[in-house]
């Protein structure tokens, strides 16, 4: 029975792993993608409004999909050969109800005191709105996390995707609305923030249809002999529900953590500075791009770092060292390779970009230092990453709340300072500090990275190089084109540097060998890539 325990468990996780990575991907893709259309259609304040409260949704979908069903479904893989199962997730789902029906009531009857400290009151509906998505926590956390710890993905996988389509529907049709049927941004903000409960029952109709499925066919067909075990008591799984599952969800809401110290401060301290409510309103819609931009430039870097993690646990698993370190190193490499390039390339096409994107040019120093979130962040992940297959919890956290002091302490002095530039600041140096404490924890590893064939002055090389290049062309038809007007242009000469840049880099890539072979199999297309320069280089010798 252990030896089948042992083939279910392989056989579950690398196909779980597998579905979970793809479902995370379409997600982040959905997340980045909507908000530009979103934003082209409510303005800047009313991407404010929306932005002002969305924290609040992040850190309830963390809850409700990486951070509680994770401990649960640890919890279940625990107490899956035990009869008293059943019992154990009836106490999991009390205590998460708990959790939520609280969490809820915090938000609900505290919405005017949370609208106060964001310093506009007349967010109050759009806090009220999102509370309710967390009084459906309780339904998603259990059977997700019940479903994950028997190591079946695909339910989760679907409930994920299903979620965030819905939920994107739902907010672009009330956007479709704004001007016409509404005319009020809160009002807006809040039939938009609505989504995510709409999202999470439409999310609990699909783990509903598989716990069905589940009645008719227990564990999947699977044969797991039930064994007497002690089932830990109430006060016991609670504690471990809010330590461990509480460290969980934090670990996975750093950018959103972020976010709501955002929230909290630069609307505030620049109404403080004099500057107009409405002005104010549309300074931080502006800085607020920068969201989806860092999103889009993550998506990358984040699904290299889901791709490695099956390998680096089973490498953990089986005791293989050499094995775990040469994984962790080739993330790292990759990770920041993809980043560093996402970076540098959007920050060389911004203006276009940013034209394109939103419709004009405004907020260009705002967004170029909040870009470079894209390398940090990846960079954090993919740490984070390699911690979590180690099951060092604490180091992440401890460097997520290093970076949270600076940057809470920074924030309301470099906003003063300099407006929403400050606020830009004030994250990328928070997020550099984490970073640094996190590659402090991980040193070894990046002592491999540095010592692997001069990799770090390569890639330097290769992404200025690349940069120089773009940046001259980029800025210079910016300047003397006389097109920026031009949206449709916009969007031509978006692709047509970002084609470019993709171009110089991949050439400088396989000219200096910057990956081995086996991580130019990782990279999609990237086997066929490698094979086309390998002939091209042959050709070139017999000549």
């Amino acid at each position: 029975m252990r030896k089948n325990m042992k083939k279910i468990n392989s056989k579950g996780m690398m196909q779980g792993a597998i579905a979970l990575s793809i479902a995370a991907f379409i997600a982040k893709i959905l997340s980045a993608v909507y908000r530009v259309p979103f934003q082209n259609m409510v303005g800047n304040t009313g991407f404010y409004v929306y932005q002002q409260v969305y924290p609040i949704y992040g850190i309830g979908m963390t809850f409700a999909l990486t951070g509680f069903p994770v401990f649960v479904s640890n919890v279940v893989a625990e107490y899956l050969e035990s009869t008293h199962l059943k019992k154990l997730l009836k106490q999991l789902f009390v205590i998460a109800s708990l959790i939520g029906v609280g969490i809820f009531a915090f938000l609900h009857l505290g919405a005017g005191m949370i609208a106060h400290w964001m310093g506009d009151v007349e967010l109050l509906p759009v806090v009220q709105s999102v509370s309710w998505m967390f009084l459906m926590m309780p339904f998603l956390v259990i059977t997700r996390g019940y479903f994950q710890g028997s190591f079946r993905m695909m339910p989760t996988a679907i409930s994920q995707v299903v979620e965030q389509v819905v939920r994107v529907a739902v907010i672009l049709f009330v956007a479709s609305l704004f001007g016409s049927t509404i005319s009020d941004y809160y009002t807006m903000g809040t039939w938009a923030m609505s989504s995510a409960t709409i999202a999470a029952v439409f999310a609990i109709l699909v783990m509903l249809y598989y716990a069905y499925l589940e009645t008719k066919d227990p564990l999947d067909g699977l044969t797991i002999s039930p064994v007497e075990m002690e089932v830990p008591t109430f006060g016991h799984l609670f504690k471990r529900f809010a330590f461990e599952g509480g460290t969980i969800c934090l670990l996975s809401s750093i950018l959103v953590l972020f976010q709501l110290v955002d929230s909290f401060s630069v609307y505030n301290v620049l109404t403080d500075q004099g500057i107009l409510p409405e002005v104010a309103k549309d300074l931080k819609g502006i800085y607020d791009r920068g969201q989806p931009l860092v999103q889009l430039g993550m998506v990358v870097g984040v699904g290299f770092s889901s791709s490695y993690m099956p390998m680096l646990s089973r490498a953990f698993k089986k005791g293989h060292d050499l094995e775990f370190k040469r994984l962790s190193a080739s993330l790292l490499r990759m990770t920041m390779t993809f980043s560093l390039v996402a970076t540098m390339g959007m920050m060389a096409i911004l203006p276009w970009l940013n034209t394109a994107l939103f419709g004009d040019a405004n907020g260009q120093a705002v967004l170029l230092v909040y870009i470079t979130s894209i390398f940090f962040a990846s960079v954090i992940m993919s740490l984070h990453g390699i911690f979590q297959s180690l099951h060092q919890y604490p180091k992440t956290l401890l460097a997520l709340t290093a970076g949270l002091v600076v940057k809470a302490s920074t924030n309301y002095l470099f906003v003063a300072m300099f407006g929403t530039l400050g606020a830009s600041l004030a994250t990328a140096l928070g997020l550099c500090v984490m970073m640094g404490v996190m590659m402090a924890f991980a040193k070894d590893i990046f002592i491999s990275v540095l010592h692997e064939g001069n990799f770090i002055q390569l890639l330097a090389g290769i992404a200025m190089g690349m940069t120089v290049i773009v940046s001259i062309l980029s800025y210079g038809t910016w300047h003397f084109a006389g097109l920026q007007d031009s949206r449709t242009m916009a969007f031509v000469f978006s692709l047509l540097y970002a084609f470019i840049g993709v171009a110089l880099f991949l050439a400088g890539t396989m000219k200096w060998n910057l990956f081995t072979k086996r991580e130019w199999v990782l990279i999609p297309k990237g086997k066929s890539l490698l094979r086309k320069f390998s002939r091209k280089e042959e050709n070139d010798e017999t000549r």
